[in-house]
């Protein structure tokens, strides 16, 4: 029965990361600025996310602080998905996503500092790995690197890992009552709805971000619907529930299946092959940084498929 159970786990959390993976995908095909994209991600989802958590409120025990505490996490979660949806226009959903989720390594180290949660010593490795990468994928080095602008692309996905990590380790600790996920996911996703509506109509937001167009247009506002119902809710629910019930070195797999699917969706569906020689190498670092920090960090980074 055991046995059974992490198959039906594992089934589960594959699944989940396989939709998750689709994001940037539908995000790009909704042709919206970044702000849009993000904001209206946000908004799709709180109808499922409302019905659900109402349906499960009996089980719901937080208090009202950490209850606004998942709102404040969701405030980090808007400039988050602001800045990974710039570096995707800027270097492609692939190696956007790539740096997005080398949050694992920042967040073991915030831990490490605040928690007193010793990383393995593959961490301590792995950050100057990255770095390397993250140099290389810039394309510093090349006459004529991939993307509009890949230098842009590498800096709005290191604010993108750096926001991640900060939303995690709040939304970690807002919910060490262990409410059902239904409820912490739309009280953090308000608060990201609310932050990205801050955030696109404030004049010195716009000096760096475009607004938020609230005209929907088809079929772009088509596409933000599936984003946010498939991934939003229905892939992110799915990690999370899976993930508890898995053996650690199913999660692992489970948690990296996500930016190498997205990096085989931006090559096979949206052409991303023009990469030189050293961006490729330096993605190669990264995944594999990620790689070992998933596999044999601490469990901490167990949390990172929320993109």
């Amino acid at each position: 029965m055991a046995v059974e159970t992490d198959r039906r786990a594992m089934l589960i959390a594959l699944t989940g990361a396989a939709v998750i993976s689709f994001s940037p995908i539908f995000y790009i095909y909704s042709n919206t600025n970044p702000a849009t994209g993000a904001f209206f991600r946000m908004v799709y989802a709180l109808p499922v996310l409302a019905l659900l958590a109402y349906l499960v409120r009996k089980s719901d025990t937080r208090s009202s602080r950490t209850r606004w505490m998942a709102v404040g996490a969701g405030l980090l979660l808007g400039p988050d998905m602001v800045a990974y949806h710039i570096s995707m226009n800027f270097v492609g959903v692939g190696i956007a996503t790539l740096i997005g989720n080398s949050q694992v390594i920042l967040v073991t180290l915030v831990s490490w500092k605040l928690f007193g949660e010793k990383p393995n010593p593959a961490i301590l490795f792995s950050l100057p790995v990255v770095m390397i990468g993250l140099l290389l994928i810039s394309g510093i080095a090349d006459s004529e690197p991939y993307g509009v602008d890949p230098v842009k692309g590498v800096i709005f996905g290191i604010a993108t890992a750096i926001f991640y990590t900060s939303f995690l380790i709040v939304f970690r600790y807002c919910n060490r009552e262990l409410a059902p996920v239904s409820s912490v996911q739309f009280d953090a996703t308000a608060g990201a709805a609310i932050g990205l509506l801050v955030l696109g109509v404030l004049p010195l937001s716009k000096v760096a971000v475009e607004p938020v167009d609230f005209q929907p247009t088809w079929p772009g506002h088509g596409w933000l619907i599936l984003l946010a119902l498939l991934s939003q809710v229905g892939g992110w629910l799915a990690v999370a529930y899976a993930l508890p019930r898995l053996p650690a070195a199913h999660t692992s797999f489970a948690i990296l299946l996500q930016p190498v699917l997205t990096l085989i969706w931006g090559f096979l569906i949206l052409n991303e092959d023009g990469h030189s020689t050293n961006q490729l190498l330096g993605m190669l670092l990264v995944l594999g940084a990620i790689a070992s920090v998933t596999v044999y960090g601490s469990a901490t980074t167990e949390d990172s498929l929320l993109e």
